[in-house]
């Protein structure tokens, strides 16, 4: 049998990782093998765990003990505690209502080498200096979807395992390789890539460029809206590609582009 606690107040030891402990805590950067994030629904959850995550404690709204978080929690083994209580406590923790009343806090893995990451791929994404976690949500899962094999992150975009990035991605970030890009953007040359720059300049070339759908090995890169990439981020790529558009619009929301620049661009065997 799991080990349900009960909590009536926010100081109950062991919460204090759903409400009281920022990111940046969670992540634990001087401890790295220690660091936890917070995976949110039965869905999300599911797909972590089927992906190896490891499973630390369970919050849990007391109704759903044994309705929607009920295979979840016997997933998770009875060696993880399920803290449970009051909805308007827990809210009061979190500082949000529970997205189908349950929350989990995993143990964050391990992140590959950039080598190890793209060994096998033939199609992936640098997001450079993306800070926005819906974003990061919604790259991700286009990227899962649309038949991108690994992403890179430069050290200033946000944390995938972002809480509010996780949800958006809807457990994406579990299913495609990632980890952080440190060094410049030209490197990925030296992997056997070559890489195409996502923004408006006088040299771009439309995205549909014969020569550019047709490298076998291809890294998108993607940067913040707003400023979009820097200069020299974009004098180190390859190609400068833009999307054709209508209407005098001049640019898409980031997550979009993502989307139409990884189906256009997609590996055709």
């Amino acid at each position: 049998m799991p080990k349900i606690e009960v909590i009536t107040s926010l100081s109950h030891p062991g919460v204090e990782v759903f409400g009281t402990l920022t990111e940046a805590q969670l992540r634990n950067r001087l401890e790295p093998s220690q660091g936890i994030f917070i995976a949110e629904s039965p869905k999300v959850i599911a797909v972590a765990l089927d992906a190896g995550y490891k499973p630390v404690s369970l919050l849990c709204e007391r109704r759903h003990i044994d309705g929607d978080a009920a295979a979840i929690i016997a997933r998770c083994g009875d060696d993880v505690p399920v803290y449970t209580g009051d909805r308007e406590l827990l809210a009061t923790l979190t500082g949000y209502t529970l997205t189908r009343g349950v929350l989990c806090a995993m143990r964050r893995p391990e992140l590959p080498s950039v080598e190890a990451v793209v060994r096998d791929a033939q199609r992936v994404v640098v997001i450079d200096g993306v800070t926005d976690t819906t974003n990061i949500g919604a790259i991700f899962r286009s990227a899962a979807a649309l038949g991108i094999d690994a992403v890179l992150l430069t050290t200033t975009s946000c944390d995938p395992l972002n809480r509010r990035a996780v949800r958006v991605s809807m457990g994406s970030v579990f299913l495609v390789p990632w980890t952080w890009l440190a060094g410049p953007v030209g490197e990925l040359n030296q992997l056997g890539f070559k890489t195409a720059a996502m923004a408006l300049t006088d040299q771009s070339v439309p995205i549909d460029d014969a020569a550019l759908m047709a490298e076998p090995r291809l890294a998108i890169v993607m940067g913040t809206e707003g400023d979009g990439l820097p200069a020299t981020t974009i004098a180190q790529t390859d190609y400068v590609v833009r999307i054709p558009m209508s209407h005098h619009v001049d640019s898409l929301n980031v997550a979009a582009a993502a989307a139409v620049a990884f189906w256009q661009l997609r590996h055709r065997s």
